[in-house]
């Protein structure tokens, strides 16, 4: 019921008064309407519940200015749910500015019919793009179906123009209806374009067959020479590089077919090259005696090193050398390269022993020894008698000096072999 015996609200009152009999009215225009009771609790508690509920009411048509602002909801749905909100405004039992909260749903309502509006623009625009999406679709397919066959990757090819049916299936299945008339022309575009493109693809492969069986005949003939080299042994090897060299420049014949035959000519010189290892093999074995003599004039070498006189060491030498030469080359070669430098080893020792010699029995070399000799003993004598001397005089620092010096000559005359 309405409230008239109080004076009307004015602007700097609040939204809800409450009596004391716990009636709850609500400021609206320039009057008060009540809008229930709440007897069992203060004043303060009374507002708040209402003010709960106005809170409520706002909170809804704040959610559908939300939904409007965002777009996705229809027009339609909004202007539903907008009528209803505005039914519960209207005598709401609720405090607050139920008269600003019903502008805000008037204004809602009226931009709704601008909404509709621009849904509709927007369903155009969104045909317009799907049209545009669809011709470029059409567009790529013809692309492929333009280029030169021969200039075509045809696995790229392939899953592209897959590709481009799969996302042309899912544009129809999830995207606006278009036009009839627009859809019918873009369909026959893309249909003539794959169509193109799969011929050209099966040109291009029937070609592609016919190269191979042209590779595959000269292969074949590659093939029946290189076996036929089996005869020859190792002897055959040169001429199956030289049919390796033609096969390199012949092409290929698709890959299983290539893989079968090159393991056919692959097989062939495997046997020519295995015949070069069965010799090497059988050279291998028959050198373990030939190894075996040689290291058995490596050890004899070995007491060449202890021989003292340099003329039975060369001829020793010299001996060890000749049967080496006798028995011949031994394989694998890096076993016979490993004895050759054990061998050398004694060969450059007894050289080196040899230029020593020649040093030492060098006219000018004894005579430069001598002359030194010489000079050595005579210093020996006069150090030996400053020692004596230094005895005599029981100088203790002239007979360290002497001893000292005396040691240092003694040792060089022995070096001279004095």
């Amino acid at each position: 019921m309405s409230d008239t015996s109080p004076a009307p609200a004015t602007p700097d009152e609040p939204w809800g008064r409450v009596e004391e009999d716990g009636t709850v009215s609500v400021r609206e225009g320039a009057g008060w309407r009540v809008v229930g009771q709440y007897p069992d609790g203060t004043a303060e508690e009374a507002l708040a519940y209402y003010e709960r509920k106005f809170s409520d009411l706002a909170s809804e048509v704040t959610l559908l200015e939300v939904r409007a602002r965002r777009g996705g909801a229809s027009a339609a749905d909004l202007r539903s749910a907008a009528a209803s909100v505005s039914v519960k405004i209207s005598g709401a039992a609720a405090v607050g500015d139920l008269g600003a909260l019903e502008a805000r749903v008037e204004a809602l309502a009226s931009t709704l019919t601008e909404a509709t509006a621009a849904e509709a623009a927007q369903a155009r625009e969104a045909v317009d793009a799907a049209v545009a999406e669809r011709t470029a679709l059409v567009e790529q397919a013809e692309a492929w179906a333009a280029k030169d066959p021969k200039s075509v990757q045809w696995k790229t090819a392939s899953a592209e123009m897959s590709a481009l049916f799969d996302q042309w299936q899912r544009h129809q299945q999830t995207g606006p209806r278009l036009p009839k008339s627009a859809s019918q022309q873009l369909w026959k575009r893309f249909r003539d374009a794959r169509a193109t493109v799969d011929k050209h693809r099966r040109e291009f492969f029937a070609e592609l067959d016919e190269a191979h069986r042209s590779v595959r005949s000269q292969k074949e003939r590659l093939i029946e020479r290189a076996e036929a080299l089996a005869a020859r042994g190792e002897d055959g090897i040169t001429a199956y590089r030289d049919l390796l060299t033609q096969w390199k420049t012949v092409g290929r014949a698709g890959k299983k077919v290539d893989d079968a035959l090159w393991a056919r000519f692959k097989a062939a010189g495997d046997a020519l090259y295995g015949a070069r290892s069965a010799r090497e093999a059988a050279e291998v074995e028959a050198s373990k005696e030939k190894i075996d003599a040689k290291r058995a004039l490596l050890t004899d070498a070995g007491a060449i090193r202890d021989e003292k006189d340099v003329a039975k060491a060369r001829a020793a030498l010299t001996k060890i050398q000749r049967a080496w030469d006798d028995i011949g080359r031994v394989f694998p070669r890096e076993q016979e390269r490993s004895l050759d430098d054990e061998l050398r080893k004694i060969e450059i020792l007894v050289r080196d022993r040899e230029s020593a010699e020649w040093t030492r029995t060098n006219p000018e070399t004894t005579a430069r020894a001598d002359d030194m000799t010489r000079q050595l003993h005579a210093a020996i004598e006069k150090l030996e008698a400053d020692l004596s001397a230094a005895t005599a005089r029981k100088d203790a620092g002239a007979i360290r000096q002497a001893n000292e010096a005396l040691e240092a000559r003694r040792a060089w005359l022995r070096a001279l072999g004095g």
